[in-house]
């Protein structure tokens, strides 16, 4: 089998160092481990001219598009990493899928207004990669046999011989960030999806809402501000066809496949850092023994192990791990892990169409609490609970779920927040939860303000 080429660079911690020489290229990609932990986190990948970029076709179904980027990763060429070279991407395709991609793979109701007009999805093809293990320390240009040898020494040079970074326009809020639902709509809200918990419709319902401001300037900057106040393993800068970026600080990885083994590490059950560590303690042992809290993650274990189970050898779906204690600087988490092997006559592309969107950010069961979001947030998500993700001519893939993630388009900045709805759900509660998830992300880019 063909062999990529390998050529280290010297390490980098700081994957800005190497990404502001390709920032401003089209189709430029960070994926960034922003907060290392264990193999979570563990690598930065970066890339930027894909030699084809895909976004579905009016009208085109999930599966049809699947097949399309098939067909891309088939026409790269099979590609393996020299012996000793411990890298995830050989050479394929990184990019998004919008929660709204959902749209493709299940009939859904059409009532939520989609005032961001953001594609459903997008996709490069990419020929090389540079690649910064955090665990080895080593930073590394890797090339897909397929790329020409020019443009190899084109990209060799350009990071060798890094010139000083473009200077960016400065990031500014023009407002303060503003919520779309009034509280009073928010409990009405939540009273609402009780009523359909109470009648059998539903067990839980994933409701969120979105917070935006007008800013003017780089967002690579804001992303830059964002990054250091809150580091996550899943995060990710995009650049977007037409102007504007995703920002993503994600801390939840969707799935993961590496050599054949599958892992979903969903999360559901939030409690705020607290003001000191006597309080953040006390926070963290409260979410740990929270039943409430405990149920709505077991809902969603559940869900998932369906949803692994339609891709996986049968009876290699697992839990390893149930209900353990994630913090980050704002919040802490509790998560759990499903993993599974890949069947046979399953790849990657259908594992993901079958578990697409994440049931984390849905609810159970997934079709119908799909329904009631769409009937209840007055907008569409967009790039909201939607995916990051890498996948290369191996099949390997990882990808995250695009929580604490930010669209800036057309001079408009976008945040949301939201959390998982049960029958004993408080509104206020919930409300507030919605707030802080995102709180440190809001006051982060007010402080770059004019205004506020």
């Amino acid at each position: 089998m063909p062999t990529c080429l390998v050529h280290p660079l010297p390490y980098q911690a700081d994957p800005a160092v190497y990404f502001q020489p390709v920032r401003q290229a089209p189709g430029a990609v960070l994926l960034d481990a922003g907060r290392p932990v264990a193999t979570r986190g563990r690598y930065d990948l970066l890339s930027a001219w894909p030699l084809a970029q895909l976004a579905p076709g009016q009208g085109e179904s999930g599966a049809a598009f699947f097949a399309r980027l098939r067909e891309q990763l088939a026409a790269l060429g099979p590609a393996e990493m020299p012996p000793g070279a411990e890298l995830p991407f050989a050479g394929g395709l990184l990019g998004y899928l919008a929660y709204d991609f959902g749209r493709r793979i299940e009939a859904l109701p059409e009532q939520a207004r989609d005032d961001l007009d953001f594609g459903d999805a997008v996709f490069g093809l990419y020929a090389w990669a540079l690649i910064s293990d955090h665990q080895a320390r080593t930073s590394q240009l890797v090339f897909h046999p397929a790329l020409p040898a020019a443009e190899q020494a084109r990209l060799l040079a350009l990071f060798e011989h890094r010139g000083e970074a473009p200077e960016q326009a400065a990031f500014a809020l023009l407002a303060p960030f503003q919520a779309n639902i009034e509280q009073q709509r928010y409990g009405e809200a939540i009273d609402r999806i009780q009523a359909y918990i109470a009648s059998g419709d539903c067990y839980q319902v994933n409701y969120a809402q979105r917070f935006q401001s007008r800013y003017q300037g780089d967002p690579w900057q804001a992303y830059g501000a964002l990054r250091a106040a809150c580091p996550t393993p899943f995060a990710g800068y995009l650049t977007l066809p037409g102007g504007g970026a995703l920002l993503s600080l994600s801390p939840e990885r969707f799935i993961r496949v590496s050599g054949g083994q599958v892992e979903t590490r969903p999360i559901k059950g939030t409690q705020p850092r607290g003001r000191d560590a006597q309080e953040d303690a006390s926070n963290a042992q409260a979410l740990l023994a929270s039943a409430k809290d405990r149920a709505e993650n077991l809902m969603i274990v559940d869900l998932l192990r369906n949803d692994l189970g339609r891709s996986c050898r049968i009876g290699s779906v697992r839990v390893p791990e149930l209900f353990a204690l994630e913090s980050y600087p704002n919040v802490h988490h509790l998560v759990s892990a499903v993993t599974g092997e890949l069947a046979a006559d399953k790849d990657a592309l259908g594992l993901l169409l079958g578990a697409f969107p994440g049931g984390s950010i849905t609810g159970a069961p997934k079709i119908r609490a799909m329904q009631i979001i769409d009937e209840l947030e007055p907008t569409r998500r967009g790039p909201y609970c939607g995916s990051l993700l890498y996948l290369d001519v191996r099949g390997e893939m990882d990808s995250s779920i695009a929580i604490r993630s930010l669209l800036a388009k057309d001079g408009v900045i976008s945040c949301w927040g939201g959390g998982g709805i049960v029958a004993d759900s408080a509104w206020q509660a919930e409300y507030q939860e919605s707030v802080t998830k995102v709180q440190v992300l809001l006051s982060t880019l007010e402080r770059f303000s004019r205004v506020c």
